[in-house]
């Protein structure tokens, strides 16, 4: 029993542990979608999404979880629907709360259900990027590398110098131990200054749209700054935005109307912004391809969106392929930039280890050439 509780126990925590954090995003992903199907099967029994949100939580039913029940507190102290929603960050996301309140601006929330549904998906690349992030942190990038090297480096390395000089009279090469240790030391701060960005990721992952919350009260727009400079962030704000952008076109909302709102959606200041600058376009008298140039200049979305204004099939149906190439070219710029760093640190952590022991080894070297000469 002692050394079940001494291994196990402790192993056992951790896996729980790790399992929990890996399923993460899929559990904000099952939250959204669970409670997406809550609205939608009140919409079709009549009921208003208060109502609906109103009833369950007199049940006290708890598998509906301690969100849902804090959303329902919200309403019950007078806010609108999407106002308390965007008060439980944790049940959905500031994104999805945004379409959500675009649908009721639009008078119908459930015509956005589609559009909140495809960008759900994005979970299972998270999860992927922390298995790996997570594993290679607690592989290469624990704080045990530097403190060696600086073991070696301050203590180990001089006296052994020493030691093998007075004994054997041998002057090392120049870029002997020594050398070498200086020069694992820069290696070595790259290598912490990458596992802190990891350790910054990783808080980021466990925190997800609370810290964004707290994050954005007091640095407004550094998040949507950021999220818009990550190549893969932005096309999939690219993506739903189109999404929504087709929704609004199909439902015979204004163009000028539909880009506000679309944007709007996004959640993202920098696409509200370039918004605004597009309905400046149109009010100037840009048709409506040219002034949606403000959020991708690709051509194929312009000849794209072109044909959707000349078609029968409507926006949605011509940009659909469009929606579907960001989402694939998200995904394989996620997990290369991915690979990339965790080949990175790999390698990096090899090279330390190759230096130290070339730094050993021209010792050892340099005494057994003495000792033959002798």
């Amino acid at each position: 029993m002692f050394w079940f509780l001494l291994w196990f126990a402790p192993l056992i925590v951790l896996s729980i542990g790790l399992f929990w954090l890996f399923t993460l995003p899929l559990r904000r992903q099952e939250r959204a979608r669970f409670f997406l199907d809550l609205l939608e099967t009140g919409f079709r029994q009549g009921h208003s999404p208060e109502a609906t949100i109103a009833s369950i939580a007199a049940t006290q039913d708890r598998s509906v979880g301690v969100r849902f029940h804090l959303l329902a507190l919200h309403l019950q102290g007078g806010l609108v629907f999407t106002d308390a929603l965007a008060r439980v960050p944790s049940l959905a996301s500031p994104q999805v709360a945004a379409i959500l309140r675009v649908g009721e601006k639009l008078g119908d929330v459930r015509k956005v259900f589609p559009v909140c549904r495809g960008m759900l998906k994005d979970a299972n690349s998270q999860m992927r990027n922390a298995v790996n992030y997570i594993l290679l942190l607690a592989l290469v990038g624990t704080p045990i590398v530097p403190i060696l090297l600086a073991t070696l480096r301050e203590v180990i390395a001089p006296k052994f110098q020493s030691v093998v000089a007075e004994a054997y009279g041998v002057n090392t090469h120049p870029f002997g131990m020594m050398g070498v240790m200086h020069l694992s030391a820069l290696i070595a701060t790259v290598q912490i200054v990458l596992a802190v960005l990891i350790c910054l990721g990783v808080v980021v992952y466990i925190g997800g749209p609370r810290l964004r919350r707290w994050v954005t009260t007091v640095f407004p727009t550094i998040c949507d700054r950021l999220m818009y400079r990550v190549p893969w962030r932005r096309k999939r704000l690219r993506r739903d935005f189109v999404a929504m952008l087709a929704m609004l076109l199909d439902a015979g909302v204004p163009e000028a109307t539909s880009i506000q709102l679309a944007a709007a959606a996004t959640a993202n200041r920098v696409f509200m912004q370039h918004g605004e600058l597009a309905v400046r376009d149109l009010q100037a008298g840009q048709n409506l391809a040219t002034a949606l140039r403000r959020f991708d200049r690709e051509a194929e979305f312009s000849w794209r969106l072109a044909n959707a204004a000349h078609g029968p099939d409507g926006f949605a149906a011509a940009l659909s392929g469009w929606m579907e190439s960001l989402d694939a070219k998200a995904f394989q710029q996620e997990q290369t930039f991915s690979q990339i760093v965790s080949t990175g640190l790999v390698l990096i952590n090899g090279l330390l280890v190759g230096l130290v022991v070339y730094g050993v080894f021209d010792i050892l070297i340099s005494v057994t050439n003495e000792a033959v000469l002798w």
